[in-house]
């Protein structure tokens, strides 16, 4: 796994525990794959006037706790247990302010085009480990941007099939994990 420290991170509110991950889909600029825009945009130095797409990107402090590509490759920005900036005003029954108690996962992906097997396994693998380390997380409790943003997002999107995705979960729990 591939490690990079955003600066766009704090410290969760005190006694705020991980309760949730939120799977996002992402592409810079719209429908590419390359995961080098992503890192910048995270990183805080993407340059947006090299391209029409990142104009309304040009003060945004956003990050995730890890991005997972097309080929399955995942890079951490922000450690688990501090705060990433990826949900936004959001809400999960009844309670606001998901970035407090929430994972993100960020998926290299788009509306158009399916996500691959590897993000589905790779996705799946990252979600036991957290679940093993963060046990108030359970199936139930990985949700889409969509969800806690209705009307506001649409990610992962009608690409993300949550039933392959759950296949997945279970396949996964049955192998020996190991903590990151």
């Amino acid at each position: 796994m591939r490690e990079l420290t955003s600066p766009h991170q704090n410290e969760r509110p005190q006694g705020t525990g991980v309760e949730l991950i939120v799977l996002h889909a992402i592409s810079l600029p719209a429908g590419q794959f390359e995961s080098h825009y992503i890192d910048d945009l995270f990183m805080g130095r993407l340059d947006c006037s090299i391209h029409p797409d990142f104009e309304s990107l040009s003060h945004l402090q956003v990050s995730a706790h890890f991005v997972v590509d097309r080929r399955g490759e995942i890079t951490q920005f922000v450690g688990s247990d501090r705060r990433a900036w990826h949900a936004g005003v959001s809400e999960w029954q009844g309670r606001s302010g998901c970035n407090d108690f929430a994972v993100g996962i960020e998926m290299i992906g788009d509306e158009k085009r399916p996500f691959t097997q590897a993000q589905y396994r790779e996705t799946a693998r990252l979600c036991r480990v957290l679940m093993k380390r963060y046990p108030l997380i359970s199936v139930d409790r990985i949700v889409g941007h969509q969800d806690i943003a209705p009307g506001r997002k649409w990610d992962p999107g009608k690409q993300w099939h949550w039933d392959k995705f759950k296949r997945s979960l279970q396949r996964i729990k049955r192998m020996d994990l190991e903590i990151i």
